[in-house]
């Protein structure tokens, strides 16, 4: 069996800096990540050995300690002065190209535009998008669509993990629905989620059978997960090394794997480790 590794996989840069300014902080006195700092639970795990607290403000969680993290994924201007204002000390791990999408949409708004964001209904960078503006149209799908306002002017962007190709197709089904608008649009999506489509979509014309890597409640990762589906090919979604299945490569020769922005390489790394250990058992068998 041979294993190949995605050319982009893992972590990306604004995860890696949240993960290194929440240890920082965590060494100098407690605190309380607002949410999930990553959607991965290894890394989760690295941070509860640490003393990080998981917390809330705006459901009063009495585990709240006076400083508080803002997770990768952002918040609205709203819930930031909200939060101060409370008196608590509030620090930011908000991702840069989450802050780009915020500058995009709040530049649209101001240009006249109802702002629509592309992305996944209730998570959390899709709600500290739509935080600032009131009514602000999430869409999903292209059922969606129908539920926007009409306007004369969109504004749109999208959740910085979304797949390009699906946002695409997304702006130009709004476009369809509503001739007599018009739509601005601002690609948002961040170019380490670009690239590791693009990088698994090379992967899959080299493989059989791909293993993703990542959180289960990670958008990006299940994005991947999808993509590869998608594609007629196997995945199979795993947060650790031990969930691996003899099964799931009895019989393959060309096994592909990648893994999500919030992923680490180590678990990657662990993974590829773990796939040789059991093929090499098995052969041992026979």
């Amino acid at each position: 069996m041979n294993i190949h590794i995605a050319e982009h996989y893992g972590i990306c840069f604004g995860v890696r800096d949240a993960l290194a300014l929440a240890e920082r902080m965590a060494n100098e006195g407690p605190l309380t990540t607002l949410g999930q700092l990553v959607h991965n639970p290894v890394a989760r795990e690295r941070l509860e050995g640490l003393g990080v607290r998981e917390g809330n403000l705006d459901k009063g969680h009495e585990r709240v300690t006076h400083r508080v993290l803002i997770t990768a994924h952002g918040s609205s201007d709203a819930e930031r002065a909200r939060w101060r204002a409370s008196g608590h000390v509030v620090e930011d791990a908000t991702c840069p190209l989450v802050r780009f999408a915020h500058g995009q949409l709040r530049r649209l708004v101001k240009e006249g535009c109802f702002p629509v964001i592309i992305g996944k209904h209730g998570h959390v960078e899709v709600e500290g998008l739509a935080g600032d503006f009131e009514g602000a149209a999430v869409i999903e799908t292209e059922e969606d669509i129908a539920d926007v306002p009409v306007h004369a002017l969109y504004g749109v962007i999208s959740q910085t993990t979304q797949p390009i190709d699906r946002v695409r197709r997304l702006v130009a089904a709004l476009r369809a629905a509503r001739p007599e608008a018009r739509v601005y649009f601002r690609d948002t999506v961040c170019r380490p989620t670009k690239d590791r489509q693009e990088a698994l979509r090379k992967l899959m014309r080299a493989v059989e059978v791909v293993i993703v890597v990542g959180g289960r409640n990670s958008n990006n990762t299940r994005e991947l997960v999808e993509t590869v589906r998608a594609a007629g090919l196997t995945a199979h979604h795993v947060e650790r090394a031990d969930e691996l299945r003899w099964e799931w490569i009895d019989g393959v020769e060309e096994v592909g794997i990648t893994g999500g922005t919030s992923t680490l390489p180590e678990t990657v790394e662990q993974v590829r480790l773990r796939l040789i250990e059991i093929t090499n058992q098995h052969e041992r068998m026979r």
